[in-house]
């Protein structure tokens, strides 16, 4: 089997759906020999932050000697970026092979593996063949019943804001979400929290409890901002000084977090010198998150795709374009609360531009633009990605910034408009 092929057998399963559950990849993974319980994890659940929260997390584990490997989904370009160690996506020949060893038995199952299913035990076996020393693990969905959660108890656990997003499947309130993201807490295993709601912090306390399993939350009174630029922020947390590169004031909240899990990992015998630790953040790369990827004229790429990620968004473009025209290229999923994404979104728009993402659930650019007419607004519907950058570029001007949002299905499409391709 070669590369063209594994991906084709992977997405070819795609039909299966979401269909939670832990027996279906148990199965697999123990015919391939338990290839996780080789390894060591950090696991990350939550609705935001998870992903910006995994890749720091990961460069830090790098920058201190660690063989690292990290788990995302989903990717902005190609495939092979879902799985990387020390920060290189997997290989096409390596991601063939691998694929080449799962797919007869997974063919053999009476009830076959999701395509994430597949990914994820791909991705398990590749880290356990390369010996890697830690693997930061970010969950699918949810948590209780995903795919990543076939692990034993890891070095830490970490749960990141939680909003409302895919409540048909996880629950119509925050607390339903976060007693589904709580699942990856396991006794023996240590649970650092973002700081947030007291429903949620209760939740996340109780099944601690259930667990045995010691809570630490991060304190974002700590967080004192020093400096803050499109070049990246300076802060300190706990009185030490550090600086990364992610624009905006929720990147400071995240990196507090991670900060929280380097305390509970040295705690556990890990060698996480602070040189190391600063050097992590200072040198992390995590593309489309308000990641500015021209200069002049300005250009933003988010990824954002809820109202919760709407609002870190709508405020980094006030905070760092305040009296400059803003122009969002939009396009959603038509499964997507978009409503709410763009009333959230709009003060911080003076023009919209649509264009749809390239999925199967996406919203037709022009049915976008029908809806967005409503804000009084100019609106204009393009015929493809590339279109619309030329689009919302032109409509920002030289002096404005054009920002694109609504999800991460047209963000590697977007930056590939300049040159940019991971």
């Amino acid at each position: 089997m070669n590369y063209r092929e594994a991906l084709q057998y992977i997405d070819g399963v795609s039909w299966l759906g979401s269909r939670p559950g832990l027996e279906r990849v148990t199965e697999l993974l123990e015919k391939l020999g338990n290839p996780q319980k080789k390894l060591k994890f950090v696991h990350i659940a939550g609705t935001n932050g998870k992903g910006s929260c995994a890749a720091m997390l990961a460069s830090v584990l790098k920058a201190a000697g660690y063989r690292t490997g990290l788990f995302t989904s989903p990717y902005l370009f190609r495939f092979n970026e879902r799985m990387q160690i020390n920060g290189r996506p997997i290989e096409d020949e390596a991601l063939a092979e691998i694929v080449t060893v799962i797919r007869p038995i997974a063919d053999a199952m009476a009830d076959h593996p999701t395509e994430f299913e597949l990914m994820t035990a791909a991705a398990l076996l590749w880290f356990a063949r390369e010996k890697c020393d830690a693997v930061v693990l970010e969950v699918g969905l949810g948590g209780r019943l995903d795919a990543t959660n076939v692990i034993d108890a890891p070095e830490a656990a970490v749960i990141m804001n939680i909003g409302l997003d895919h409540t048909a499947i996880l629950g119509g309130t925050v607390e339903q979400i976060a007693a589904e993201k709580a699942g990856i807490v396991k006794p023996g295993s240590d649970v650092v929290l973002y700081q947030q709601s007291a429903g949620v912090e209760a939740v996340v306390r109780e099944r601690c409890a259930e667990c045995g399993a010691a809570l630490h939350t991060a304190d974002f009174s700590q967080i004192v901002p020093e400096f803050d630029s499109l070049e990246g922020q300076v802060f300190s947390y706990r009185g030490e000084p550090y600086a990364i590169p992610l624009l905006g004031a929720h990147q400071l909240k995240n990196a507090a977090v991670v900060l929280e899990t380097v305390e509970v990992l040295r705690r556990k015998g890990w060698k996480l010198p602070q040189d190391a630790v600063e050097h992590g953040l200072y040198a992390v790369s995590w593309p489309a998150r308000f990641e500015l990827v021209r200069e002049e004229p300005a250009f933003v790429v988010d990824g954002g795709h809820n109202p919760q990620c709407a609002e870190t968004v709508a405020e980094s473009l006030l905070r760092y374009f305040p009296a400059q025209k803003r122009v969002l290229l939009c396009g959603v999923l038509a499964d997507k609360d978009y409503a709410r994404l763009f009333e959230i979104l709009n003060p911080a728009a003076d023009e919209y531009v649509c264009v749809t993402p390239k999925s199967e659930r996406a919203l037709p650019a022009e049915k976008l633009a029908e809806y967005l007419k409503r804000f009084g607004k100019p609106v204009t519907a393009c015929a493809d990605i590339p279109a619309g950058v030329e689009a919302a570029s032109a409509a920002a001007g030289e002096d404005g910034v054009a920002c694109a949002v609504g999800s991460l299905y047209m963000a590697g499409e977007v930056r590939a408009c300049f040159g940019l391709y991971e």
